[in-house]
């Protein structure tokens, strides 16, 4: 049976999916996923909360089965993406009496998305309390972890949050709990990296909202759940801030050797300074380890070649990565080379739209780098340094 036992009458009966490897058709799942659903028993009521992906809708009703569950009478939607609502119409189908409690603007998503009806719906406002059976839930709109209707629920007594994608991590295990912890916290990273970090600001919010509140389990919809709270609290608290920390990270990509050797020359001198640098190859880094490092980095340096005036593809896509994203780095430059001209620096800074930082002086070669643009990488390279010691919002 797959079902686990979280405390007296309440249950994880949602779906591991080990051998996913893209989530959205865009980000790679080195460790798979779960879809994680709840049921609770309460006095005669049961409550499931959220349910799977459609490709796993068989899996939560066999575990259904295995409780022998009869009759559903509230579902409680907390977000209307497909891996945690798409399972709502079968779920419906089979048990035609359940009401589907959620705020109103995740009730118009879900109509929209799943055609679901509209009689079928009870809406709960920010805040609103709810007693059903011997149980209180406490439901709490939290818009922008990651999309506008998502909301939470605290139930009172046992002093769990369910707290669907906010804390969540793409990481497919066996245990219900945390057990490794640094595996978890690096999963987590991950997936606040390239899901949660362009929201940084309302996250910031809702962790206040929820700080002074007694929290024993956090149960997520992804990944393993939390019976030690305090560890991804913290590690969110220090995510979203906005001290950054004296490191560099370089995206870089090169056709004939010429940005390869800037690149190299460049992290070379800064690793001589005993200052964190972290190289990406375009060409074969992971996304999503990219991502991570932007989490946390107060300088990003993309290195790329000119082609056809403008940056090489791969560049074009990391400095979209990284304005989409929106980390909290605070200074910003260019490093690459061309062969007759183009407005390949330009074009970079454009793509950054969303950087409200410094942009340092690039240092752009023409063709192979000369003794000269070698010197001027280890002038930007001290120029980093010395801007990342006296600078406001980054780690000494």
């Amino acid at each position: 049976m797959a079902v686990k036992k979280i405390k007296e009458g309440i249950f994880e009966v949602g779906a591991p999916h080990y051998d996913r490897e893209l989530f959205d058709e865009l980000i790679p799942l080195p460790d798979g996923t779960t879809y994680n659903a709840y049921l609770i028993r309460t006095d005669g009521e049961t409550i499931l909360l959220d349910t799977v992906d459609p490709v796993k809708t068989e899996r939560l009703m066999k575990n259904l089965d295995a409780l022998d569950v009869e009759n559903i009478d509230y579902l409680i939607s907390h977000h209307a993406e497909q891996d945690h609502s798409g399972s709502i119409p079968a779920v419906l189908d089979k048990y035609p009496e359940a009401k589907v409690l959620t705020n109103k603007k995740c009730k118009g998503m879900l109509i929209d998305h799943l055609e679901i009806p509209e009689d079928k719906f009870q809406v709960v406002e920010d805040g609103e309390e709810m007693t059903i059976g011997d149980k209180t839930f406490k439901f709490m709109d939290m818009p922008w972890v990651h999309w506008p209707e998502t909301m939470v629920t605290y139930l009172e007594e046992d002093k769990i949050l369910f707290s669907c994608d906010f804390f969540g991590s793409h990481l497919a295990v066996s245990n219900l709990f945390v057990k490794d912890k640094k595996k978890a916290y690096l999963s987590a990273k991950r997936y606040y990296a390239e899901i949660m970090m362009p929201f940084r600001t309302p996250i910031k919010g809702h962790l206040e909202r929820i700080d002074d509140m007694e929290i024993d389990i956090i149960a997520t919809s992804h990944g393993p759940i939390y019976d030690e709270p305090e560890f991804i609290l913290d590690a969110y608290k220090e995510w979203v801030s906005d001290t950054a920390k004296p490191e560099v990270v370089v995206p870089y990509v090169s056709m004939h050797g010429s940005t390869d050797k800037m690149v190299e020359h460049f992290v070379d001198h800064l690793t001589e300074q005993d200052f964190k640098v972290m190289p990406f190859n375009l060409t074969t880094t992971d996304l999503g380890e990219l991502a991570m490092a932007l989490v946390d980095a107060s300088t990003v340096v993309i290195g790329t070649p000119t082609v056809l005036a403008g940056p090489h593809p791969k560049a074009v896509n990391a400095a979209y990565l990284a304005n989409a994203l929106r980390p909290k780095m605070k200074f910003a430059s260019i490093i690459g080379s061309y062969g007759w001209g183009g407005r390949m620096p330009q074009t970079i800074k454009d793509l950054l739209k969303s950087f409200n930082g410094e942009f340092i002086e690039p240092v752009i070669a023409r063709g192979h780098p000369s003794e000269d643009d070698f010197k001027s990488l280890e002038e930007l390279a001290d120029k980093i340094i010395k801007m990342n010691d006296g600078s406001e919002g980054v780690e000494g």
